[in-house]
């Protein structure tokens, strides 16, 4: 911290410098608001922040912390330049604006003993594509550090989506002729951007009731996901979903954001659940784009999961859309990470064999067969103009089957053509009693599907989802055709749902599940015009003696809770049956659910009056006590818990009273409630104000015990006397501890035991002894700890 703000306030000091000199117009806007734009300016961590400029297929280099550095402890040295772009680069994408200036610092040097005795540096904004600023320039003399120091303005007219930042020598066609000149290797330190930073972006928490009380779909209603894809592992289902919340920006006067933009995804939602009903959210995979685990891909839509023991070990693997050109793959250590790429290049792209006509090499969904056997289904988009128009409309032939390799990141062989009738993409594919399933949605005709087409009879209308059953995995002709397995979306949702789908389906505990998205909570925020904010939903799958499929129909109440919610644990506060008005956010650290390598969400953005739900909750015999781990934003701020309804009276209720900024556990007491209800957690407190952030949540099993104390004389000398009633439905066991010595004991299902303590003394202060009892109660070991006071006695 100290080395940061030493670093602006010199950043500053040097811009007062240029005004005093003249070199500056005197109004360049550097206020006390302004901000360090930069992360990790002097490396003081490592390489967070920095990677190097990839803006060309051959920009290449190789960033090595070094402790060589200009101040601190650590620098940068670039090394193995293999143009003259090949720098050291930061994403200020979302930190610039255009139109306005910004004073930029840097320290540089070079050593190369063949390289000239002083050389120009460029700091450098890459825009996006061919556009590139030189913004400020430095001459150093070899050998020694020299400063970067100046300002400069983004044109109003700039687009600054991408702002990326980077370190550079004047750019030459052919820098590898002369290395010494152009390609030398330099150290980098103490770069700062200070200026205004953008106005804080437009608040994503969704405010309204998006998932009502009792129904079951839309699966969340605090956050969008589409294209949800289901996997089920170790008795979990998680759904996989393109992030469409990353663009939703609603006006904060209107509630209205700007419609979808599908080019800014670069992030994969997951959700989890045991019962269908109370789904965890685990945040976002930050897949692609500069920062992402696999940099070389932009997009991440239309996501594909699968597991695979390779070599040894088990990895997961989740494939993804880069945009419509190409798809990849990264492998997780678990279903919900951490990630890696074993990729540098994407796998589905126009190198693909039998790929070369499909226009849309996207939507990847993995199979793995019961022999192990691997497959990839993909593609979509317009028919090839060599097609009659007829057959372009009926079948365009643009998906695609190819068998992966073992190691599940490769391909091998040629994809084989899927002949789905009027195709356009989602192709997916499960297996039941010996047959292969493969749905996907269809197109919506027009010039790209050969005009004005009459479908053939039975083939799919537009939007709809369709299927094959074939006795092969890479084998679909048209003659595989069975039928539309679900209508467009908007035939059970009303006006404003209408639009593409994408499918998946999932078996769960002897059940078939179909899981589709349609924009309904988009719709229940903006009524029925709505701005393409997709969300998850799943209907069960039914079958017909033959094998096909029972048409599914999409409605509100869902699928039903497959088991009621097991509240005796520690588990995360982001798991919702249903919500209103809140918001989660990754925080430092693993999950205390999960565990220290998944990721840990909290609940925020917890205003007066907002809630959180659990469907249908098992309290058993009978709850004792709910402990929140909560880190309280302002003082006031409580939590209170209902049963039944969000407007049922209150059964416990926790004053959030602790150390403002701090993570601390606050219990409270729950006193006679049993057997099975919905919770709802009620939050209240100052108007207008954040009020805290929530982790976890932890109920305690009641355990029906009472225990008391007292002195008694005998003789000259006094007794001290610990009753234990048991009160529960199974006998109790446990120990008496007293400054006098320990007993153990065990008393049965409504009756009392007493232990005496001879003191050896006739006069006893007053004290406290410790209880412990323990009982099978529904199944499960419960045990508490009372402590009992006693008071004061003498027997002279």
């Amino acid at each position: 911290m100290t080395t940061t703000a030493r670093r602006r306030v010199g950043a500053l000091a040097a811009v007062g410098a240029l005004v005093a000199a003249g070199l500056v117009a005197p109004t360049s806007p550097v206020y006390a608001a302004d901000a360090d734009l930069i992360v990790n300016g002097g490396f003081e961590a490592g390489l967070d922040g920095w990677f190097v400029n990839n803006g060309n297929a051959t920009d290449s280099a190789t960033l090595t912390p070094t402790d060589d550095a200009f101040s601190g402890a650590s620098a940068v040295l670039v090394t193995d330049r293999a143009t003259t772009g090949s720098g050291p680069m930061q994403d200020l994408s979302g930190k610039v604006q255009a139109g306005q200036t910004y004073a930029l610092t840097a320290r540089i040097r070079y050593d190369n003993a063949a390289s000239p005795a002083t050389k120009q540096f460029f700091a450098t904004m890459h825009y996006g594509g061919a556009t590139y600023t030189n913004l400020v320039s430095v001459t150093a003399a070899k050998g020694q550090w020299a400063q970067f120091s100046g300002q400069f303005t983004i044109p109003a007219s700039q687009n600054v989506a991408t702002a990326r930042l980077f370190f550079e020598t004047p750019w030459t066609s052919n820098p590898s002729a002369d290395p010494d000149l152009h390609l030398m290797d330099f150290t980098l330190d103490d770069v700062s951007v200070v200026g205004a930073p953008p106005p804080p972006a437009p608040s994503k928490t969704i405010e309204v009731v998006g998932k009502l009380p009792g129904e079951h779909n839309p699966l969340i209603g605090h956050k969008f996901g589409a294209d949800g894809y289901g996997f089920v592992h170790d008795g979990r289902v998680y759904l996989y979903l393109t992030n469409d919340t990353q663009g939703y920006a609603p006006d904060p006067n209107t509630g209205v954001s700007p419609g979808i933009n599908y080019g800014d995804i670069n992030q994969i939602t997951v959700i989890s659940t045991t019962d269908m009903v109370n789904w965890t959210d685990h945040g976002e995979i930050q897949v692609a784009g500069p920062n992402g685990v696999a940099p070389f891909t932009n997009n991440s839509w239309a996501p594909g999961m699968a597991r695979k023991v390779v070599d040894g070990e088990e990895k997961f693997f989740l494939y993804y859309a880069n945009g419509g050109g190409s798809s990849n793959v990264i492998t997780g250590a678990s279903p919900i990470g951490p990630w890696v790429s074993e990729r540098t290049s994407t796998l589905i792209d126009g190198r693909t064999p039998g790929a070369e006509d499909v226009a849309w090499k996207f939507d990847p969904a993995p199979f793995v067969d019961d022999d192990g056997e691997e497959y990839l289904y993909f593609g979509g988009g317009p028919a090839s103009t060599s097609m009659p128009p007829e057959e372009r409309f009926n079948n365009p032939k643009n998906l695609r089957a190819i068998e992966l390799g073992a190691d599940m990141v490769s391909t091998e062989g040629t994809a084989a053509v899927v002949d789905a009738p009027v195709a356009f993409e989602a192709a997916q594919v499960f297996k039941r009693d010996g047959k292969y399933y493969l749905s996907y949605s269809s197109h919506f005709g027009g010039p790209d599907f050969g005009g004005n087409q009459t479908p053939l009879p039975g083939y799919p209308g537009g939007g709809q989802i369709g299927y094959l059953i074939s006795d092969d995995p890479m084998s679909w002709p048209k003659e595989t055709y069975a039928g539309v397995l679900f209508p467009n979306q908007s035939q059970f949702f009303g006006a404003g749902t209408g639009g593409n789908n994408h499918q998946s389906v999932f078996e769960y505990e002897g059940k078939y599940y179909f899981t589709y998205h349609a924009p309904t909570l988009n719709k229940r925020i903006n009524g029925n015009t709505t701005q393409g904010y997709r969300s998850p939903h799943i209907q069960e799958l039914t079958f017909n003696s033959d094998g096909t499929i029972q048409q599914v129909v999409g409605t509100y109440a869902g699928v039903e809770q497959v088991r009621d919610f097991d509240p005796y644990r520690v588990f995360e506060a982001e798991t919702f049956g249903w919500s209103k008005g809140v918001a989660t956010a990754k925080v430092d650290g693993g999950s205390p659910q999960f565990g220290d390598a998944a990721p840990n969400l909290v609940v925020r953005d917890v205003d007066n009056g907002d809630w959180t739900a659990l469907s249908s909750v098992d309290f058993g015999a009978g709850v004792a006590s709910l402990t929140a781990k909560v880190r309280p934003l302002v003082a006031g701020g409580t939590i209170e818990v209902r049963l039944g309804d969000v407007t049922a009276p209150v059964v416990a209720t926790i004053p959030v009273d602790a150390p403002l900024g701090e993570w601390t556990e606050l219990t409270a007491s729950l006193d006679g409630v049993t057997g099975v209800h919905d919770v709802y957690f009620t939050y209240t407190g100052p108007a207008g104000e954040d009020l805290f952030e929530l982790d976890t949540w932890a109920f305690a099993r009641d355990l029906a015990v009472l225990a008391t104390g007292s002195v008694r004389c005998f003789g000259r000398n006094a007794q001290l006397v610990v009753d234990v009633t048991n009160d529960a439905s199974a006998r109790i066991t446990g120990s008496v501890t007293t400054d006098y010595g320990t007993k153990e004991y065990g008393v049965q299902p409504g009756t009392s035991k007493a232990r005496t303590f001879p003191t050896e003394t006739a006069t006893v202060p007053a004290g406290v002894a410790t209880v412990t009892a323990s009982a099978k109660v529904d199944g499960e070991l419960v045990s508490v700890t009372l402590d009992v006071p006693y008071e004061a006695h003498s027997c002279l």
